[in-house]
């Protein structure tokens, strides 16, 4: 069973926050392999089997099928969820943002597998065993990037941007900044502090794109921490010990998007059930967790 986060805990792709990664992976695997996908990942499902988790590499290749352990939810939200970070960043490149940094980069492959213009410069940041693991693994596969690859070894509560700027990140230059799955799983403190420091590191132009979830109503947590003990139990009966709840940080934070706009960002955004929608996905009958309501939201910088 995992433990609460706490500041200075470490984990690897296999656990806690690392897991997380590794789960959404495997759902990219199935949904790429979904009819009429919104988007294709060939690299989602290697990765996953290399990580060695049995259960989410069945998952991954398709030996098992989703069934309740990954619901069509999951699935869809993975579709819409990389369509957006997918045309976020490729819509900055069209307008000549030349510099993305991917935050908490995981086992994103975008650096490997978006039609990049030239002289792009895609930096993944996360903790070093991570790039490592996931460079060497792509390298293993005979996988090159599409775009200049720089990596950026750093804990997001560390000094991450000396990392970036030892990469040669530039902040004279605009840059796309995505935060994609990370903030629930940050406390509310660090949070701000993240969104400050990339605002800081921004130059005018620069885009960012992230996840805005309201602030739950009373009863809300309760509800979702009911609702993730169940799905873990789910898996750890299938021999996958996960315990999804520890992993995230309740309570209530200022909401990205809000927090964003009042640093000077002006943003659109879309909630996942409008996304559905507009994909004619099937509605939300179930929320248990407010999926939903959370808003995907982006935007520019002009200051």
């Amino acid at each position: 069973m995992a433990s609460p986060r706490h500041d200075g805990d470490t984990w690897d792709l296999a656990s806690s926050v690392g897991a997380t990664a590794t789960m959404a992976a495997a759902a990219r695997a199935i949904a790429t392999r979904a009819e009429n996908s919104l988007f294709d990942d060939p690299f989602a499902e290697p990765l996953v089997r290399a990580v060695g988790v049995e259960l989410l590499t069945r998952l991954a290749s398709g030996e098992l099928p989703p069934g309740e352990l990954v619901g069509e939810i999951f699935i869809d939200v993975a579709q819409v969820r990389a369509q957006f970070y997918d045309t976020f960043f490729l819509d900055a490149a069209r307008a000549g943002v030349t510099q993305a940094v991917i935050l908490a980069s995981g086992l994103d492959s975008r650096a490997y597998r978006l039609p990049w213009p030239a002289g792009t410069v895609v930096f993944e940041l996360d903790q070093p065993r991570v790039i490592d693991f996931k460079t060497r693994t792509l390298a293993d596969l005979g996988a090159e990037p599409t775009a200049e690859r720089r990596t950026a070894p750093a804990d997001l509560r560390d000094d991450w941007p000396a990392a970036l700027r030892t990469a040669g990140f530039d902040p004279a230059r605009p840059t796309a900044w995505s935060a994609e799955g990370l903030l629930g799983y940050l406390p509310p403190d660090a949070q701000d502090r993240l969104l400050d420091t990339l605002t800081d590191l921004s130059a005018p132009g620069s885009r960012v794109a992230t996840e805005s979830r309201p602030n739950p109503r009373p009863g809300d947590d309760a509800k979702t921490k009911d609702r993730l003990d169940r799905i873990s139990e789910t898996w750890r009966a299938q021999g996958f010990d996960t315990d999804m709840a520890q992993a995230r940080y309740f309570g209530e934070r200022n909401e990205a998007g809000p927090y964003l706009t009042e640093l000077g960002w002006t943003l659109t955004g879309s909630t996942i059930r409008e996304l559905f929608a507009a994909n004619d996905f099937a509605p939300l009958a179930d929320d248990a967790m407010g999926t939903g309501e959370v808003r995907y939201v982006k935007g520019i910088l002009e200051k």
